[in-house]
Formats: structure tokens, C-alpha cells, sequence
């Protein structure tokens, strides 16, 4: 398994984050733009999901996009793009910052232009939808461990480390860590597979931003939870902040 392998089946969970975003959305969405996508699990899982679905990625690392064009099996129905998002122009339905990516954006006017474009190029009815998380831990110095199962017989330990964190300035650096394991043999080992140094915005300075920058309305809606059998999910947003846990990850959704 490479780390990119590890990281889509720790950290992301695109199958059920296809209908959750589509039922965000409400209408009937077909192109979805995923900045910062890196290996564009979201854009792959949308366009096995959304029948006659596009999707554009848009990354500056050409690392993990020649991985998603390995993976590509839809032809011309995924555009991907190599370049920063603050250049990014095809319009979209949906344009999604997932894995707290939104984070590599660590001053205001700088986030308020690029929500602003991303705003702009949001067909009628679309949505922008980032995640971001928050609560009593979001900058203590900690580290989680998690283990997962993975195909032929594996077993991947996912820790998650919070290297450093400063309150006074917003910024943490961030950093997944994998062991793909079989019988207890460690197989692989990836280290520092990913480093981050992220600004940790809060959710209402995000809602600030987004209104700032034109949105109509924002809301707040708890992480995705995988559907039950065939259930589709529902995009009911948080009004009450007891609804949140002591540490949270949530959505924040823009609308035009």
C-alpha cells in the first residue's frame, strides 16, 4: 500500500460523502469542483455516484494528481488541473475543501478572495462546503491512533499527531503517520507521510469570510455519518451549539 493508499482509507470516506453532498445541495448537482484534491477520492467517488457527473481537481502538488490520472477511468468527465485555486475557473454545482484543507489559506484578505472566486464560479443554486475542526483540543499538542483493515489480509495503524499548536496566532502543524501491518509484521512503514502547517480557522470567522466575500447565507452541519443501508442522508444544519461535541469537526456550506 502506498501512502496514498493508507490515507483514502484512514482519513477520507468519499462514499459517503457523495450523497451528503448531493443532499446538501438539494436540487440535482452534476459538477463538482474538489480544490486542493490531491489524490481526488471525492471527484472519483462523485463520478461513480452522480450518473452523467463531471468533476474538476485542482492542486498545485503534481505528486498526488498523477496518481488520480492513474486511477482515472472516466475519460473526459474528470479535468484535472495543476495550478493554485485562486486560479481556478470552471463553474461548478459544488465546490468542496475537504481534510481541512481550506486551512492552507492562512490570512483573511487571502481567504476572502478566494471565497469570493469560488463564489463566483457557483452555478445558480451551488454551494461551497469546507470542513474545518474545533472544540477544547483544537490546539493541544496530542496525537490518536487509530487502526483500520484494509484489503488482502492488511490491517493499517493511522496516527494522527498535532506536532504544535499556537492560540495566538491560529496556526498548527498537523501530520498523519502510517504502519501497514500483516500478522503483526510491519510491512510498510510511512513517517511523516503528511505534513501540515495549517491556519485553524474557526467557524464563525469562516462564516464571517463567507459573507464578506458575497454569500447569501452560511450554515453549519455536523461530519458525515455513514447512510444506513440505503437511507439518504439528511442535510439538517446545527442551530444549537449543544449539538456540537467538546471536539467537533463540522461543515461550513456557503449559499448563493
Amino acid at each position: 500500500m502506498t501512502k496514498y493508499d493508507c490515507y483514502e482509507l484512514c482519513v477520507q470516506s468519499p462514499p459517503a460523502l457523495v450523497p451528503f453532498l448531493v443532499a446538501l445541495h438539494g436540487n440535482d448537482p452534476k459538477i463538482f469542483a474538489e480544490d486542493f484534491c490531491g489524490s481526488c477520492a471525492a471527484s472519483l467517488a462523485w463520478l461513480e455516484r452522480v450518473p452523467g457527473g463531471r468533476a474538476i481537481g485542482t492542486d498545485l502538488d503534481p505528486e498526488p494528481l498523477a496518481r488520480a490520472r492513474e486511477r482515472n477511468t472516466f475519460a473526459d468527465r474528470l479535468a484535472l488541473r495543476e495550478r493554485g485555486v485562486l486560479d481556478a475557473d470552471e463553474a461548478a454545482d459544488v465546490v468542496f475543501v475537504g481534510n481541512f484543507s481550506i486551512g492552507e489559506i492562512h490570512d483573511r484578505p487571502t481567504l476572502v478572495r478566494y471565497l469570493s472566486r469560488a463564489r463566483e464560479r457557483l452555478n445558480p443554486h451551488g454551494i461551497f462546503v469546507c470542513d474545518i475542526y474545533g472544540g477544547d483540543s483544537a490546539f493541544t499538542i496530542c496525537t490518536v491512533n487509530r487502526g483500520h483493515r484494509a484489503p488482502g489480509g492488511l490491517r493499517v495503524l493511522y496516527t494522527w499527531e498535532q506536532r504544535d499548536a499556537d492560540p495566538l496566532t491560529g496556526m498548527v502543524t498537523d501530520v498523519c503517520h502510517f504502519r501497514v501491518e500483516r500478522s503483526g509484521q510491519i510491512i510498510e512503514e510511512y513517517t511523516d507521510a503528511f505534513v501540515y502547517r495549517w491556519r485553524l480557522w474557526s467557524v464563525p470567522e469562516l462564516r464571517d469570510a463567507m459573507a464578506e466575500a458575497g454569500f447569501r447565507t452560511t450554515e453549519v452541519h455536523s461530519k458525515v455519518v455513514d447512510p444506513i443501508e440505503d437511507a439518504e442522508p439528511k442535510a439538517r444544519p446545527i442551530t444549537d451549539p449543544s449539538e456540537l461535541e467538546e471536539s467537533f469537526i463540522v461543515f461550513v456550506i456557503g449559499r448563493m
